[in-house]
């Protein structure tokens, strides 16, 4: 018991991670990379080393994963979110206008909202899972993506760690859908569809893998957003060091 409280602790703590000890965690990063090269980055065309470079897309990036969590880690970021929402997984569609058809839409509903309850809850456990990932770029791989398109280190990112990070948020999906009773109301409806005389083929969609991929891919979307607008806006570039980079790049 002592050991699960424990736990829990540990997850609300991770949770509440704010921005700034979000990107403490890659300027620290940053200042560890800063040492291993002073080459200036003339392919990029600006005055800033390579580490720097380097370094830049890494907190760009942190940024982007610190703003996403804060705007779907609450109370109606998903479900209140038309571009987010999480409606039925694509394979109980068909469950979901079943079950309207015959009067039972409320519990279709409330199934609808706690899937998306999880899901707001489960991203703010995502910020170790997610920096742990970027820390792991090389600064090669950072420094080829400075000159890149609008998304261009969020879709390498993604290229490179989406089935990483999902393996790695899928139990933390699974334990915010226990805990919100998305799971429950979930199966009820499933196995009141299964138990129409009228359902021939029976039905159960893995609502963790599908509640997993939505929210990841929503963590990129917000990264994608936040790289874009670091890129194409100086009052983004919130720091010397994302104001030294992208405002030397021509």
């Amino acid at each position: 018991m002592l050991k699960k409280t424990l736990l829990v602790l540990l997850g609300v703590g991770c949770m509440h991670a704010s921005q700034a000890q979000l990107l403490n965690k890659l300027k620290k990063l940053g200042k560890t990379n800063s040492t291993t090269t002073t080459t200036p980055a003339s392919n990029t065309g600006g005055s800033f080393t390579e580490s720097e470079a380097g370094s830049a897309i890494k907190e760009a990036l942190a940024k982007g994963v610190a703003n996403g969590i804060a705007n779907l880690n609450k109370t109606d970021g998903f479900f209140g979110n038309d571009l987010y929402k999480l409606l039925l997984p694509p394979d109980a569609v068909k469950i979901g206008n079943t079950l309207r058809a015959v009067g039972l839409g409320p519990q279709v509903d409330q199934a609808i909202l706690q899937i998306n309850r999880s899901a707001e809850k489960a991203v703010g456990y995502a910020a170790p899972i997610f920096v742990n990932a970027i820390k792991q770029m090389t600064l090669t791989d950072a420094l080829n993506l400075v000159k890149g398109g609008n998304n261009s280190a969020t879709e390498f990112f993604k290229s490179k760690t989406t089935d990483q990070l999902k393996a790695a948020f899928n139990p933390v999906v699974k334990k915010s859908l226990d805990s919100t009773s998305a799971t429950r109301y979930y199966t009820d409806i499933v196995n009141t569809y299964n138990k129409l005389p009228t359902t021939f083929n029976k039905a159960n969609p893995n609502l963790q893998d599908y509640v997993t991929t939505m929210a990841v891919n929503a963590l990129f979307d917000q990264i994608g957003k936040e790289e874009a607008a670091i890129r194409a806006n100086p009052a983004a570039r919130t720091t010397d060091l994302l104001k030294k980079v992208f405002g030397n790049i021509l």
